[in-house]
């Protein structure tokens, strides 16, 4: 089991992982065109990927509330920060071949290096449950 200090510092951190959406949700969805302008230096005109692109974001809102509930009680729900992970890699890895592709402009790199920071706490994560012989299944 892990033990008080550790329950202490996976909530606080999954609390900030669910800021960290909730602010890119709050720029990505709710002013996506503005958000696509500064991170591709391009206008969003397509009603279709305006909607494509703000539904992305959408999905980072809803891992707001994934975080908060993983912060509640950090051992009961590690499928979350699984899920949670795998997004945070495939997102972060897809922006980062955006911007070599010279798609996307180094302002990028704030999502790129956050959700990055992210995975590296979601794996500490999972070796401390590992480690507390903490199933995660």
């Amino acid at each position: 089991m892990l033990n008080s200090k550790e329950i202490t510092f996976f909530k606080y951190m999954f609390l900030l992982a669910a800021l960290w959406n909730l602010i890119g949700a709050g720029f990505g969805y709710f002013n996506t065109a503005y958000t696509f302008q500064h991170f591709f230096g391009r206008e969003l005109s397509d009603p279709l990927y305006h909607a494509i692109y703000q539904g992305s974001w959408g999905t980072t809102f809803v891992y707001f509330f994934g975080y908060l509930i993983v912060a509640y009680n950090p051992v009961k729900h590690p499928g979350i920060v699984i899920v949670g992970g795998i997004g945070k890699l495939g997102f972060a890895v897809k922006l980062l071949q955006l911007y070599l592709a010279g798609i996307a402009d180094p302002v990028i790199f704030i999502v790129i290096v956050g959700d990055f920071i992210f995975l590296a706490l979601f794996a500490y994560y999972f070796v401390s449950l590992f480690k507390a012989k903490v199933s995660i299944f």
